[in-house]
């Protein structure tokens, strides 16, 4: 896509990461956001190792969050 910039990515709501065991990764439903405000879907594939760092880098930033008086 020459000339769409992308914004960010985000997951997309109600759609779970799934472990394929055949293929021995997960796949997480994401929404790319374009700077123009398009929108398309694809899938961020993670070994079980990226799933293990994630896990201990989301439990951190909880953590931080809660320590700080976030709410939920």
């Amino acid at each position: 896509m020459t000339g769409h910039h992308i914004s960010h990515a985000s997951p997309q709501q109600g759609r779970d990461l799934v472990y394929d065991p055949r293929a021995g990764q997960s796949a997480l439903p994401i929404q790319i956001h374009y700077a123009d405000g398009t929108k398309a879907e694809s899938l961020l594939i993670l070994t079980p190792d990226q799933v293990e760092l994630f896990h201990l880098q989301a439990d951190r930033a909880i953590a931080q969050r809660t320590a700080t008086g976030g709410g939920s």
